[in-house]
């Protein structure tokens, strides 16, 4: 049985991801309490299911500590389980709540400025969170649209979990390191083909730019050495039971020198592990309008 755990903070998107799901053949459970969660599996291997995704977030707070337990004992029991923890800034959850005019899970009613209570709920809702986040696959939505959302989440079903997935995300620093990577390179120190015109309009994708980068002494310095960091860790990464880690490499545009090395990086590494790449700028773009 194909085993999807839905989880994260109140207005990131855990609702449109559950529906992707669910539109992908997946039998759907919003805000199981996570008590019933090993019953209700055994339950559905009992009916044979394919494909179940299940939603559990801070609605059922005081049974969060006891999660990271549960999913440990479900991957030691054999069980393929994909933990989807989905993220935003704290600026973007207060906006999307304000627009909604819904009230935070955590906020008290009572509280005279609303602002600074839902603030702090969501704050409390990090620090409720943030050992279940540890053990999953971390989405960053704030600048992601419904429709991209949905793609990302339907991405993911390309793959059986494994032992460790490793995610290679390129990015722009001008528009914010991404929340969801646990390691940060910027590589905004190597030649730019951004300065070149012919090259200017292409990205990282575009044979011209991988030809003109693939040359430059820095960036194959820059390449060799990021890949030395992340073997070199690999192994204990894994002692730790980490399932997955998403590595970030960063330039200034999030076009060219980022999305150029994201591909090379996935290209080594697909070798031996499962490999997740993505393009935040360059996926944004694809998913511009309404």
């Amino acid at each position: 049985m194909q085993l999807v755990l839905i989880t994260g903070m109140s207005g990131s998107g855990k609702s449109v991801a559950l529906h992707a799901l669910e539109d992908a053949g997946f039998y759907c459970v919003d805000n199981l309490p996570p008590e019933l969660l090993e019953a209700f599996i055994a339950i559905e291997h009992g009916y044979r299911a394919n494909r179940v995704a299940i939603a559990i977030d801070v609605r059922s707070a005081k049974s969060l500590p006891g999660m990271p337990a549960q999913i440990h004992k479900l991957r030691k029991g054999g069980q393929p389980l994909t933990v989807l923890f989905l993220d935003a800034t704290t600026d973007t959850l207060v906006r999307r709540f304000s627009e909604t005019r819904r009230l935070h899970p955590l906020s008290r009613r009572d509280n005279q400025d609303q602002r600074r209570a839902l603030i702090e709920a969501i704050e409390h809702e990090r620090d409720l969170l943030s050992e279940l986040r540890e053990y999953s696959l971390v989405i960053d939505t704030s600048q992601l649209k419904a429709s991209h959302l949905r793609t990302e989440v339907r991405k993911l079903l390309d793959h059986e979990p494994n032992s460790l997935t490793l995610v290679f995300e390129s990015f722009g620093f001008k528009r914010g390191v991404p929340m969801d990577a646990d390691f940060v390179f910027d590589v905004r120190m190597l030649p730019n083909p951004h300065y070149e015109p012919e090259l200017r309009p292409l990205t990282g994708l575009d044979k011209p730019v991988a030809d003109y980068l693939s040359v430059e002494p820095e960036v194959q310095a820059m390449q060799a050495q990021i890949i030395d960091f992340v073997e070199r860790w690999l192994p204990s990464m894994v002692r730790d039971h980490r399932s997955y880690v998403t590595i970030a490499i960063g330039c200034t545009g999030g076009q060219h020198r980022s999305t150029y090395l994201v591909e090379e990086l996935s290209m080594h590494f697909s070798q031996r592990w499962t490999v997740r790449s993505r393009h935040r700028e360059l996926d944004a773009i694809k998913h511009a309008g309404p």
